[in-house]
C-alpha cells in the first residue's frame, strides 16, 4: 500500500513508479512463501491518499474472512498507540482484525478471551469457544475489577463464561484480576503464556465506529501474542 496525496502523486511519478517497484520486490518472498506451503496467494500494490481507506474499499471487494495486520515495535509511549491506518481499519472493518506483533509465532494452543460483560465482549467469547473447540486448544478467560466493589459482577461474568464452555464439554480456566483492565490483560496473557489473546472492538457506527475503547488499543499495543479484535456483528 502506497499512501500519498494526489498533489503530490501528480509531480513525482518517476519517484512512485520506483516505490511501486520497491513494494513489488518486497511480496516476492511472502508469495514464495505461500507457495512453499502449498497455499494460494495474490499481491496487490494499491495507491491511495488513506491506507485504511484502501484497505477497508479491498474488504468490501473481496469480503474476506479476516484481515490480518502487522503492529509497530517500539517501546514506552509509542507502544500505547496503533498507527492510525490499523486503528482505523479496527474501527470500521466489517469482519475480524487479527494484529500481530513483529516476529510473534501465531498458534492456538492456549487463547486467552477478555471480557467485561458487553455485548462486543460477548461476541469475542463466541469466537473463543469456537476456536478452542476447532483447534483443541486450551481455554482461558480473563475479566477485570477496576475497584473491589466491582469483583462480585468480574466473577458473575466468568461464571457463566464457564458454564457455557462446560456445556460445550471445552474446559475452561477462569481468571479474576483487580486493576486497569489494560494493564491485568497483558499481566494475564504474560503470566499464563497465552499464544492468542481475544477480545472486542467496541465498535459503533458513525464517528464512534473511528475509535476503538482505550483499554482494546492499548492491549494491543502491549500484547505479547497476536490479537484477535472481534467485531459484533449487529
Amino acid at each position: 500500500m502506497l499512501e500519498f496525496n494526489p498533489g503530490f502523486a501528480s509531480q513525482a511519478i518517476d519517484y512512485i513508479q520506483e516505490w511501486e517497484r520497491e513494494a513489488w520486490e518486497g511480496l516476492k518472498p511472502l508469495l514464495a512463501q505461500a507457495t512453499a506451503s502449498e497455499l494460494e496467494a495474490e499481491a496487490l500494490v494499491r495507491r491511495g491518499e488513506a491506507a485504511y481507506r484502501v484497505i477497508l474499499e479491498e474488504a468490501e471487494k473481496r469480503r474476506p474472512d479476516l484481515i490480518v495486520m502487522g503492529r509497530r515495535g517500539g517501546t514506552g509511549v509509542s507502544r500505547l498507540l496503533l498507527g492510525s491506518a490499523t486503528a482505523r481499519v479496527i474501527g470500521l472493518s466489517p469482519v475480524n482484525v487479527l494484529v500481530v506483533p513483529r516476529d510473534a509465532p501465531l498458534t492456538f494452543r492456549r487463547l486467552l478471551a477478555a471480557s467485561d460483560g458487553s455485548p462486543s465482549s460477548q461476541a469475542a467469547w463466541r469466537e473463543s469457544l469456537d476456536l478452542a473447540r476447532d483447534w483443541a486448544s486450551e481455554l482461558l478467560a480473563v475479566s477485570v475489577a477496576w475497584k473491589k466493589r466491582e469483583i462480585a459482577e468480574v466473577e458473575e461474568i466468568l461464571t457463566k463464561m464457564s458454564l457455557e464452555a462446560q456445556r460445550q464439554s471445552i474446559p475452561l480456566t477462569a481468571l479474576p484480576f483487580l486493576g486497569a483492565p489494560d494493564d491485568a490483560i497483558v499481566r494475564a496473557a504474560l503470566t499464563h503464556g497465552a499464544d492468542l489473546l481475544i477480545l472486542g472492538s467496541h465498535g459503533r457506527t458513525g464517528i464512534r465506529r473511528l475509535l476503538m475503547g482505550s483499554v482494546t488499543e492499548r492491549v494491543i499495543g502491549h500484547a505479547p501474542c497476536p490479537v484477535l479484535v472481534v467485531k459484533r456483528r449487529d
